[in-house]
C-alpha cells in the first residue's frame, strides 16, 4: 500500500511511520524537513510547508492513503485535500476528542454535537479554538472527499516521545515519593490512548480502507482519578500519602 504521511517525524506521526514501514508499506513523508530529518531513510521524503502554502512537492504523485497528522485549521486542510482528492483513495484525518461541545453528559458519542466558533474564519489555534477548528476541518474534508474520509478523534495520547508531560508527569512524580497534591474530583473519569496502540490501529484501518468517524481512547470502562492515583501509589515506593483535592 502506498501511504502519504503529512508529518511523520515526531510523536504520533513518527509512530505511524514506524508501524507502516514495519508492515511493508511504501511510505512517503511530507514535512518541512526540520524535525528529526534523519529518521526513516527507507521512506521517500518530500519537503514543503503547509503553513506557508508551499505544497509544490505534492503536485505530483498518487497514493492509496493519505494520513494527515498535521492539519489544524480548515483552510490549510481544505487546500491540501483539494490538491490530492483525485490522487488518493482514502484520506485519514487525525482530529481530536476535543471537537465535542460538551462532556457534561459523560462519555462522548461520535454523533454528539461539536463545538463552534463565533468567527469560523479564525486561523489562531489556542485552547479555545483547537477543538472547534478540528471540527471545521472534518466538515471541509467530507465536502471535498465524500465517502473517502476516515476521521479519528483520539483522547489524550501518551507514550514514547510525548513532550507534553501531561501523563508522564504523574508517573514520574509518584515514583519520587512524598506527598502528592492532585487537583480535581476523585471521581473524575479519565481516559487515554498509547501512541503505539493508536498507530498500529490506524495502519490496520488504512489497510481495510475504513471510513467514518471514530472516538479512540480508553479504557472503555470507567476509570477514575482516584483509581489512577491508587494504582500509581501501589507501584511506587510509598502508599497512602497522596491527597486528591
Amino acid at each position: 500500500m502506498r501511504i502519504l504521511l503529512l508529518g511523520g517525524t515526531s510523536f504520533l506521526g513518527k509512530h505511524i511511520a514506524q508501524s507502516a514501514l514495519s508492515k511493508g508499506h511504501e511510505l512517503t513523508l511530507f514535512n518541512r524537513g526540520k524535525t528529526n530529518p534523519h529518521l526513516f531513510p527507507e521512506a521517500q521524503k518530500l519537503t514543503g510547508d503547509r503553513e506557508s502554502d508551499d505544497l509544490r512537492a505534492l503536485e505530483k504523485g498518487e497514493w492509496d492513503v493519505v494520513i494527515d497528522t498535521s492539519g489544524y485549521t480548515p483552510g490549510k486542510v481544505e487546500q491540501t485535500a483539494s490538491l490530492l482528492k483525485e490522487r488518493v483513495s482514502l484520506y485519514i484525518f487525525i482530529s481530536s476528542i476535543s471537537v465535542y461541545k460538551s462532556f457534561l453528559r459523560g462519555e462522548a458519542r461520535e454523533e454528539d454535537e461539536t463545538g463552534s466558533l463565533d468567527n469560523p474564519d479564525t486561523e489562531e489555534v489556542n485552547g479555545e479554538t483547537y477543538g472547534p477548528l478540528k471540527a471545521l476541518c472534518e466538515e471541509r474534508l467530507e465536502k471535498i472527499l465524500p465517502g473517502k474520509v476516515l476521521t479519528i478523534r483520539p483522547g489524550l495520547i501518551v507514550g514514547p516521545d510525548d513532550t507534553t508531560d501531561r501523563f508522564t508527569y504523574w508517573v514520574k512524580r509518584f515514583s519520587e515519593g512524598g506527598e502528592v497534591l492532585v487537583p480535581g474530583s476523585k471521581e473524575r473519569v479519565i481516559q487515554w490512548i498509547d501512541v503505539r496502540d493508536l498507530s498500529q490501529w490506524i495502519t490496520l484501518m488504512a489497510e481495510d480502507r475504513e471510513t467514518g468517524t471514530y472516538n479512540v481512547t480508553g479504557p472503555k470502562q470507567g476509570y477514575s482519578m482516584k483509581e489512577f492515583v491508587e494504582d500509581l501509589s501501589l507501584n511506587s515506593s510509598f502508599r497512602d500519602r497522596s491527597c486528591v483535592g
